[in-house]
């Protein structure tokens, strides 16, 4: 099990190859299909600055959060997908999700040295994990708002790293 802590460094990532276990702690973000797309045409606009937090050496799993607690989404949907290179190219480290992607978000991670985590979709289990969180952005979609979370021991599998994939 390799142990990471948030800011995700290029170091965290060339240590990692597909297989890996790992374990996340620190800031972890979620979103998915209605706010990754926003970010995304924030980031591709120039505008990353806007929000309160930094892209750079970020995690973001692929979930709402809610009563029930966070469990990821499948990370092929269109929405979700093809919001990766924008984040990646912000300095998004980790994607976590499940679901197979890409031959060409693979390309996308590995020219950003970004990789793609599976975590098991288990509610209880992530949610247990979840010590603190905040809304930062598009408080609006309520559920679906983009959320600042602090994590310990977040369990997943580095599926898709520097080119290659489970």
């Amino acid at each position: 099990m390799k142990r990471i802590t948030t800011p995700i460094s290029d170091d965290d990532i060339n240590d990692l190859k597909i297989g890996d276990k790992i374990s996340l702690s620190g800031k972890m973000y979620c979103g998915r299909d209605a706010v990754l797309p926003k970010l995304s045409k924030s980031i591709e606009n120039g505008q990353e600055d806007k929000y309160p937090f930094d892209f750079k050496g970020m995690a973001i799993m692929h979930t709402a959060f809610s009563v029930a607690g966070i469990a990821p989404t499948t990370s092929n949907k269109a929405e979700i997908e093809s919001s990766m290179e924008a984040l990646s190219s912000a300095g998004v480290k980790f994607h976590i999700g499940k679901g197979s992607l890409s031959d060409e978000t693979k390309k996308t991670l590995d020219k950003y040295n970004s990789i793609f985590i599976v975590t098991p979709p288990v509610a209880a289990l992530l949610t247990n994990n979840v010590i603190s969180k905040k809304c930062v952005a598009y408080e609006e979609e309520g559920m679906e708002a983009f959320f600042e979370l602090e994590v310990k021991d977040i369990p997943g599998i580095v599926a898709i790293a520097h080119g290659k994939s489970l």
